[in-house]
C-alpha cells in the first residue's frame, strides 16, 4: 500500500475544509502522468468530466455531468458523458457507486483497489475503504467455494467522522 493509500486508510474523509481545489488539481495531474505512462489519450473531454467528478468529494451521476458539460456551443449527449466514464474507470481514475449509479474520483490511482466504498448518508461525501483484509476474507471465501470473483463492490453507508462527532 503507498503512502497516499495508507494516510487515507486512516482518514478517509477529508475534512469538510481542506484545500479541494489542490486536491482537484493534484488529481488531474495524476490522471495526466498515469495516461500518459499507459499510452492512453486524456482527451479534454475526459479531462473535463474527470474535474467535473472532482468537483467535491460527492457521487456525481452522468447527467449532473452532462447538464455542466452541455451548452449551446458545445452540446454533449449522454453517450459521450459515459464513454468518458468508462475510459476514467477502465484507467482507475474514477470509481462508480452502483447504488447511487454515480462516480467518484479515486483519490489513489495506479493501485490496488481495495473494493470498499463508505458513503455518509449525511453529508453526502463518500470515500474509498483501504483495509485489504475484508478483501483478502471475501476472496478466501469465493475460493473455499469454487467462485471466481470478476468484480466486487462494497458499498457502506453510514456516517463519516465529522458528521458522528456534530451529531454527539
Amino acid at each position: 500500500m503507498g503512502a497516499k493509500a495508507k494516510a487515507a486508510a486512516a482518514a478517509p474523509f477529508p475534512a469538510h475544509e481542506h484545500d479541494h481545489g489542490h486536491c482537484a488539481a493534484s488529481a488531474l495531474d495524476r490522471a495526466a502522468a498515469i495516461c500518459a505512462a499507459r499510452g492512453a489519450r486524456l482527451t479534454d473531454l475526459r479531462r473535463r468530466v474527470l474535474e467535473l467528478v472532482w468537483t467535491s468529494h460527492k457521487p456525481v451521476g452522468a447527467y449532473d455531468i452532462l447538464a455542466q458539460l452541455g451548452g449551446p456551443d458545445r452540446p454533449a449527449g449522454p453517450p459521450t458523458v459515459y464513454r468518458a466514464l468508462d475510459f476514467l474507470q477502465e484507467n482507475g481514475l474514477v470509481h462508480r457507486i452502483a447504488s447511487l449509479n454515480a462516480y467518484i474520483g479515486c483519490p489513489d490511482p495506479g493501485h490496488a483497489f481495495a473494493p470498499g466504498i463508505m458513503i455518509c448518508e449525511e453529508c453526502g461525501r463518500a470515500a474509498e475503504l483501504h483495509d485489504t483484509s475484508a478483501d483478502q476474507a471475501l476472496s478466501r471465501a469465493a475460493a473455499a467455494a469454487g467462485f471466481t470473483i470478476n468484480r466486487r463492490t462494497i458499498e457502506m453507508v453510514g456516517r463519516c467522522r465529522d458528521c458522528a462527532a456534530r451529531a454527539a
